[in-house]
């Protein structure tokens, strides 16, 4: 049962994992030019290599999505997965050290600025991202594995209302 259980949870976490990368992928390319000036208000890079890190970072994302969907691959992609959360993380902790706040995070959804509320949800978004990689790959029956998607749509359905609140939140503060 145990087994069952973390086979599911990992299920689950690849689904949810799936959606947020492929929400925020699609973010990237569908206004290119919007996330390429989210990319140059970090100032990490050198103009230069601006556009050249938006466009790896988009397809490394869609990489990500794509290796977590093949069960012989999903560890993989679960492991890219949190390396890019960990680097987005790194990214909005310096900028936040510098006092650079007032930056749109460019991680897809709702506009929200550079918070420790977002380093937050980086780290939790990680850890979910982690179970695919220590637990993934394991088969399940249909029913297991229909109960784990719905379990992963539910999650990303949840999360999805969260980061609107958060982003209304810092539009409410703004504004005050």
């Amino acid at each position: 049962m145990e087994s069952s259980f973390t086979a599911m949870a990992a299920a689950a976490a690849t689904t949810f994992t799936v959606l947020v990368f492929l929400r925020a992928a699609w973010h990237k390319v569908a206004d290119f030019g919007t996330f390429s000036g989210y990319v140059a208000d970090y100032r990490l890079l050198p103009e230069a290599l601006v556009e050249l890190a938006a466009k790896a970072l988009a397809v490394v994302e869609f990489l990500a999505v794509a290796l977590l969907v093949y069960p012989a691959t999903v560890r993989a992609g679960a492991v890219l997965s949190v390396a890019l959360l960990a680097l987005y993380g790194l990214a909005m902790a310096v900028n936040i050290a510098r006092g650079r706040t007032r930056i749109e995070c460019g991680c897809g959804g709702a506009a929200q600025r550079l918070s420790q509320a977002l380093l937050l949800r980086n780290a939790l978004l990680a850890a979910i991202a982690l179970l695919p990689a220590v637990f993934g790959g394991s088969p399940l029956g249909l029913a297991e594995a229909a109960v784990a998607v719905t379990a992963g749509l539910v999650a990303w359905f949840v999360y999805n209302v969260i980061e609107q609140l958060l982003a209304n939140d810092g539009h409410m503060r703004l504004s005050l």
